[in-house]
């Protein structure tokens, strides 16, 4: 057994990466909470949400404060800093869509004024990479720029994974728990994969209020010029609306699909006719 190192007191260090991961895993989370909080956190909200002692929880704060990554509010509140707001800059500006995507993206929001999104797929992931969405629109609070969690309960997930090769799709999800998000969520396997078939024959996937109770998804994929599905475009819905609008809203997505299909595959950007 190999010896401990031991500092100039002669006493065993501790081991590399034990407490300091532990610690800095401690601080993201943290960071995580403040800024989902927009702004309303405190030390105690923050110490009982996460089950930390409070002496630990003002440690964190106080180490991120100093790092300015966290900024303190009148009344013992805080809120994200210019450092996090820098690395979110930094996310947006490296997973943000080409600008013939956005322009597609801007034609499905002012047609069908619902919140509208772009998601790419990266490296075993469906990633969001902008949205568009007016004050009256609904939109899942998890859902935000780099997104890619809960692929099984996303209409946009869905639409990618029913194109994607069978055995890549069996790879991502043997054996792997499906979480129920929402009492609608797909949790069964083979539910699941007769979810992707439908997808594949329709072209279309829906949400139906199974990642978010009373909102409803419609996404269409689009392909690259090898015919691979390179992301999907989605509109949320309240569900109270969903239903009357639910043929027209899915002619809009597949419209917008078929549009980034053709600027993939020719390098320009055209309308579809109908």
């Amino acid at each position: 057994m190999p010896e401990r190192e031991q500092g100039t007191d002669g006493k065993p260090v501790a081991e590399p990466g034990r407490t300091t991961l532990r610690t800095l895993e401690r601080g993201l989370v943290l960071l995580e909470a403040v800024a989902t909080a927009d702004g309303t956190a405190t030390a105690k909200v923050l110490s009982r949400m996460l089950g930390l002692k409070l002496g630990t929880c003002y440690h964190l704060l106080r180490t991120l404060l100093e790092s300015g990554h966290l900024v303190r509010l009148p009344g013992g509140r805080y809120d994200v800093g210019p450092r996090a707001a820098s690395l979110g800059r930094h996310l947006r500006r490296r997973s943000a869509p080409s600008p013939e995507l956005s322009v597609i993206l801007t034609r499905l929001h002012t047609k069908t004024r619902e919140t509208s999104y772009v998601s790419g797929w990266y490296h075993g992931s469906l990633i969001l990479q902008h949205y568009l969405s007016d004050p009256d629109a609904v939109r899942p609070a998890a859902l935000d720029v780099g997104y890619s969690e809960l692929m099984h309960a996303r209409a946009g997930s869905k639409a990618v994974l029913a194109f994607l090769p069978r055995d890549h799709v069996t790879a991502l999800f043997d054996g792997v728990d499906l979480t129920p998000v929402t009492p609608r969520t797909i949790v069964d396997h083979d539910a699941f994969l007769a979810e992707l078939a439908k997808i594949r024959r329709q072209r279309y996937a829906l949400d139906l209020e199974e990642f978010s109770p009373g909102v409803c998804c419609v996404a269409a994929p689009f392909f690259d010029e090898t015919g691979h599905p390179a992301g999907a475009f989605t509109v949320s819905v309240p569900a109270s609306r969903f239903e009357r609008r639910r043929e027209w809203l899915t002619a809009q997505v597949r419209e917008a699909s078929v549009m980034a299909t053709g600027l993939l595959r020719t390098g320009r950007l055209t309308v579809p006719t109908v």
